[in-house]
């Protein structure tokens, strides 16, 4: 969508982690839940029977400050948790337990690959809920997520468009693997994010702001673009129509469907007040010293931004190269190990193999990449005009794969490079192979 002078879409993000602990927030039962038969990992504690007692996670506290700290936020010297108190079938105390006013971290701020600045308003710790399963006519509940650890994380509402709420969701999650604090798999419910959207739009010399609306039922980052882009759309058209503004209360969820493509009315939002928050008496507050906040400050390591940076000046590499190293903190590290036992192999060259995904690096040691390099280096290499018959060949024995990369697959591409390489008995370069294939897809 393509936003005009008149209108800037405000936008918040509320996100919520699943932190990867062996154990749940507030009891002893396994956190790992996926997949799991309904109701097996389940204990009194987060099944909430009376008098049973929660006791804190130390380690999913820890997580959150290092979050927050990663996220440039101040860590108060005292925090606490609280009850939430509303009624729903997946909460079973009648309550959730979570921050209100004295979070783990707040006050942070997040730096844009465009330059802008956005800030954070707070990173929390919460108990996870049940899970509700509609079933022909009835709902079952499965409890095995109950008191799982959740990290919430709150931004101001500093985005103005889709672009730039993808792009701190795709940076949130590859921060907190790096941390090693959580995998963020939003198709598996390890992320889940809820988008809070209204609308400034000037009007003959007036300013005006359209009702805030927050969407839930978001599974990936492809559903958040087009679920933002869609009610930016309907909150300006009910505008138009109607000259609806913000006020006190009326403030609604809607769903995403991704059946209608469209989100959905649900419920008229609460505000904090009708959570009816107080300080939960059977978990004592928190009490951090400097030198506590020090000590987990220095876990936190290098930083996706941070090996950017490095790997530029270091490597001599491109930025666009270094930010397909640096995606996964694995593929950074194998990098590295490569480069280190190269002895003559250019740092370019061991790149170029595993951008261009030419090694598996789960199965291949870094130094037996190095050798494969190497090589290849000493073996005679087909020509040009090789080549071209070879690609030639090559199509004409697989015209579905034609069909499909004109399809727009793109995995068709790799395939037809594959075979050229087979073909060619590995002596083909496959940056060459991949470009006139191009080419020659192109111009057929």
């Amino acid at each position: 969508m393509n936003y005009t002078a008149d209108y800037i879409p405000i936008i918040g993000l509320e996100v919520h982690v699943e932190l990867e602990t062996e154990s749940k927030m507030f009891c002893s039962c396994t956190a790992f839940h996926f997949g799991k038969k309904p109701n097996t990992q389940v204990c009194p504690v987060c099944l909430g029977l009376p008098g049973a007692l929660p006791v804190a996670n130390k380690k999913a506290v820890e997580m959150t400050v290092l979050t927050g700290l990663a996220l440039n936020c101040k860590i108060p010297s005292l925090s606490k948790f609280d009850r939430k108190n509303y009624f729903y079938p997946d909460l079973p105390k009648g309550y959730q337990i979570s921050q209100y006013d004295t979070p783990l971290a707040c006050n942070g701020k997040w730096q844009m690959a465009n330059g802008k600045w956005f800030r954070v308003r707070r990173v929390h710790l919460e108990e996870d809920t049940g899970k509700l399963i509609h079933e022909a006519g009835s709902t079952l509940i499965d409890f095995n997520r109950s008191g799982v650890p959740l990290l919430e994380i709150v931004t101001e509402p500093d985005i103005s468009s889709v672009l730039e709420a993808k792009e701190f969701l795709e940076k949130l999650q590859q921060i907190v693997r790096y941390l090693g604090i959580s995998q963020a798999d939003m198709e598996k419910g390890q992320m889940r994010c809820e988008p809070t959207v209204n609308l400034e739009i000037k009007k003959e010399g007036k300013t005006f702001y359209t009702p805030l609306v927050e969407i839930k039922n978001i599974n990936s980052f492809r559903f958040v673009q087009k679920a933002i882009g869609f009610e930016i759309k309907r909150q300006l058209e009910e505008f138009q129509k109607t000259g609806i503004e913000k006020k006190p209360g009326n403030k609604t969820t809607r769903g995403w469907s991704e059946t209608l493509g469209e989100t959905v009315p649900q419920r008229v939002k609460e505000e904090a007040a009708d959570y009816r928050y107080f300080p939960e008496p059977d978990i004592p507050p928190i009490h951090w010293t400097q030198s506590q906040i020090s000590n987990l400050k220095s876990q936190i390591g290098e930083l996706p931004d941070e090996k950017i940076a490095r790997f530029e000046k270091q490597y001599g590499l491109s930025r666009n190269t270094c930010l397909i190293l640096i995606e996964t903190k694995e593929k950074a590290d194998y990098f590295e190990e490569a480069c280190r036992v190269a002895h003559g192999t250019s740092n370019q060259e061991i790149a170029n193999w595993i951008v261009n995904k030419r090694v598996d690096i789960s199965r291949t040691k870094p130094k037996d990449m190095v050798n494969q390099i190497k090589a290849l280096a000493k073996r005679p290499m087909v020509k040009e005009e090789e080549l071209e018959e070879i690609i030639k060949k090559v199509l004409e024995k697989n015209p579905k794969a034609v069909v499909d990369y004109k399809k727009g697959k793109v995995s068709a591409l790799e395939f037809l490079v594959g075979k050229v390489m087979e073909e060619s008995q590995r002596k083909a370069d496959p940056d060459s192979c991949r470009k006139n294939l191009l080419e020659t897809l192109s111009a057929s």
